[in-house]
């Protein structure tokens, strides 16, 4: 992203809309051990994640057979015809003396929904830039939940350490400047903005692949900020899909609580304590034509007229009750779920 880097984050937010970036909000629609994607048919999956989007999420969600337009009632993204499902880890902030407390999420600057997270679809930023619009059934995965060493971190995860809750100063372009790839070290007065960056070619085949990440692939020069080509491998330049998800870590901030040897208090939800293994999960569930239409609109912000939004108290009401019936981490627990 093309953002100069020291504007003030409200600055930030308008500069969005003039780079044509498409960005809205999405309130949580569950925290549950489930996982679609890495274990279908799973309950519960291996770890806690956070998701987003279309109510008919559930574990087996198979390409083609499960369209998410067509069986879901509802929506927690403000853009009424995305039923995609997003989703994450979670993450856990872990005590001194052992117990841990799930780190809530709140809205990005500019956004009126609860929790979840920051979706952008972004079709670059040449005026020319044209991109192809997912089809039905497609999903995809960037980072390695298993990965814990930043050589073989993918590229595009990141975390930025807030100063305030404004943003202010902003820190320029995500995954740029003082980001880093662990876990930010120090206590942050605004808590942490985490960045997770989709490939952006696609094989123009695949809906999916077994590891759900070979059918996709980054540009073979330059990036795709740059307008870098495909590989003739992936010649299909899609949508660039990044999530911002905001931790409200400041509760945690006394290090009278941090461990005795100093070291930072988080951990993922699949018990990473580095932070390396950031990674964020993508299943497609657009309406008809309408990301087309916003991609070849040129779609910014979260108002646009190729597409219908509801409002944000309606995605704020779209929830789903949890599959798997356990204690999530709101109030202290002696171990991650699942662990």
């Amino acid at each position: 992203m093309l953002f100069k880097s020291l504007l003030p984050a409200a600055a930030a937010v308008q500069m969005a809309a003039a780079q044509e970036l498409m960005r809205f909000g999405c309130s949580q629609l569950t925290i549950d051990r489930i996982d679609p994607l890495v274990e279908p048919g799973n309950l519960p999956s291996a770890h806690m994640h956070q998701i987003i989007g279309g109510n008919s999420l559930n574990a087996s969600m198979a390409p083609v057979d499960h369209d998410p337009p067509t069986v879901s009632t509802c929506t927690s993204c403000t853009y009424s015809e995305d039923f995609s499902n997003y989703w994450t880890a979670n993450l856990y902030f872990r005590a001194r003396n052992g117990t841990y407390k799930r780190v809530p999420q709140f809205a990005n600057l500019g956004l009126g929904v609860e929790a979840g997270m920051t979706v952008y679809y972004i079709r670059g930023y040449q005026p020319n830039a044209k991109v192809t619009a997912f089809p039905p059934g497609f999903r995809m995965l960037v980072g390695d939940p298993m990965n814990r060493a930043a050589n073989t971190m993918s590229k595009g995860l990141c975390y930025r350490c807030e100063a305030n809750m404004q943003q202010n100063p902003f820190g320029g372009a995500p995954c740029t400047g003082q980001d880093t790839q662990a876990f930010p070290a120090q206590a942050c007065g605004g808590g942490w903005r985490v960045s997770v960056h989709f490939p952006t070619c696609w094989d123009g085949k695949n809906l999916d692949s077994p590891d759900h990440k070979s059918h996709v692939a980054y540009p073979a020069s330059g990036t795709f900020e740059t307008g870098g080509a495909c590989p003739s491998t992936h010649p299909v330049r899609v949508p660039q899909i990044m999530y911002e998800i905001m931790f409200d870590t400041r509760a945690f901030n006394n290090k009278a609580e941090w461990p005795a040897d100093g070291s930072q208090p988080f951990v993922w939800s699949m018990n990473d304590t580095t932070g390396y293994g950031l990674h964020g999960d993508y299943l497609f569930g657009w309406k008809g034509d309408a990301l087309q239409r916003a991609m070849d609109g040129k779609c910014s912000g979260d108002r646009c007229a190729p597409l219908q939004r509801q409002t944000d108290q309606a995605a704020i009401d779209c929830v789903k009750s949890q599959s798997v019936q356990e204690d999530i981490g709101d109030e202290w627990l002696t171990g991650l779920p699942g662990w």
